[in-house]
């Protein structure tokens, strides 16, 4: 039996992933075995729970999975002590219209898994107004239990008590108060936090994080007033098909958004993988009968990537007799040309006629329902895809044939439809699952 436990907060930038790495690291080096979870589409923090637990992290998502597939996920906590599934922006937070069978807020899995909430705030420029926030929270849902909050930021030890007296006298439990420490913070870029993978220094930064939670927060008193749990058998796993028996995945720091559970069911089904590192020149498996290029950040690489002749030779090469298919930053690199934020084109493979610009930003963010005008690797047209966008480029030519009719969550038609060339095809969202 594990000890179940979802950490959200009433919004994004509040600590949210500091604390689970934190308190991860803090009862694994105490002996425990800890699983961690992502809710939602970010495919940056598994790799920092992978980090502070070493055991594999991967996202659930109400929205895009059905209840068998989060299921299936989750039960990889079997032979944990403690399971910890860290959310994303505030707790009720998701999209307008119901997805498979939720609309993606963390709210939907702590119900689901019927896990208490773990509350961090942030009291900074407030006091008592702190507690009525977490109250709200609290009563916002039926269905939606909170154990209790730890404080983040705390200005003073005056400041602390006002803010402890106020949420104790609404009958909600303190488990420890953090100072301002910006030693543990993690550095940030413009899709949010930088890779684990980029950062030499990690394990330090979460040692560091773990020493400091565990000096100022109640480890003992957050590990009692988590759910015990014991996973029940899943119907069905997840929902996603290989793209080929033998995948050429690009795999380095500018093509790294892959998200963990695509991976494995890849392998589950018995396809291989190898991977190669276009920064690096190489090119794909000659062996491989598909080539997958993720997204990431080909932006910040742009001009290593142009250069690279033997990569883009040898990608042009594969595509003249299998398929390719590049999600976001994969498919800007099948297109023609990027224009980086300082306003360098540099050519691309040219797989593709898609032309995008970094230095004329615009974000695009949400979820995505794609139903397939044409195949892609893996999956027939017709097929409904569930996904996630998330970047800031600008499209300036999108000539080829669209791939697919792609809806917002809200049910619009959206521009960004993906392209279809020869062998080639890309889409700016990154899949999830397939709708069964």
């Amino acid at each position: 039996m594990a000890a179940g436990l979802v950490i959200s907060a009433p919004a994004s930038g509040v600590g949210k992933t500091t604390l689970t790495l934190a308190l991860a690291r803090a009862w694994r080096n105490s002996g425990l075995r800890v699983q961690c979870f992502k809710s939602g589409p970010d495919y940056i923090d598994p790799a920092f729970h992978a980090a502070a637990t070493g055991r594999a992290s991967v996202n659930v998502d109400s929205w895009a999975m059905d209840r068998g597939t989060i299921s299936h996920l989750v039960s990889r906590g079997i032979d944990a002590d403690v399971v910890l599934a860290e959310g994303s922006m505030g707790l009720f937070d998701g999209v307008a219209a119901r997805g498979v069978c939720g609309t993606g807020a963390t709210a939907d899995i702590a119900e689901m898994l019927d896990w208490p909430v773990l509350l961090v705030i942030d009291p900074s420029g407030q006091a008592q107004t702190a507690a009525a926030i977490a109250a709200g929270l609290r009563d916002y849902r039926a269905g939606v239990r909170l154990a209790g909050v730890v404080l983040n930021r705390v200005a003073s030890p005056r400041h602390e008590a006002l803010v402890r007296r106020a949420l104790l006298d609404v009958g909600i439990a303190v488990f420890g108060a953090l100072p301002r420490h910006a030693e543990i913070s993690l550095p940030k870029r413009h899709l949010g936090l930088v890779q684990a993978e980029e950062q030499a220094e990690i394990g330090k930064l979460i040692d560091e994080a773990a020493r400091f939670v565990a000096e100022h927060v109640d480890l003992d008193a957050v590990l009692r007033s988590a759910a015990t749990w014991s996973p029940q058998p899943a119907a069905s796993g997840v929902n996603v098909t290989p793209p080929g028996q033998r995948i050429a995945l690009a795999r380095d720091a500018a093509f790294s958004f892959v998200y963990p559970h695509m991976l494995e069911a890849w392998r589950a089904a018995g396809a291989e993988i190898s991977t190669f590192s276009p920064l690096a020149d190489e090119d794909p498996d000659p062996g491989a009968d598909v080539c997958w290029l993720p997204g990431g950040y080909p932006e910040l690489h742009a001009g290593k990537i142009a250069a690279n002749a033997r990569f883009r030779s040898g990608l042009r090469a594969f595509a003249e007799t299998r398929p390719v298919h590049g999600e976001c930053g994969g498919y800007m690199v099948l297109g023609t040309a990027l224009t980086d934020a300082e306003g360098i084109r540099h050519e691309m493979t040219g797989l593709l006629g898609l032309e995008t610009s970094f230095a004329k930003r615009r974000m695009h963010l949400g979820y995505r329902l794609a139903e397939l005008a044409a195949p892609m690797p893996g999956h027939q047209a017709g097929a409904r895809l569930r996904g996630h966008e998330f970047h800031y480029s600008t499209i300036l030519a999108q000539p080829d044939t669209p791939l697919a009719v792609v809806h917002d969550a809200t049910g619009a038609v959206i521009a960004e439809t993906g392209s279809r060339r020869g062998q080639a095809t890309g889409t700016f969202f990154h899949l999830i699952a397939e709708d069964r």
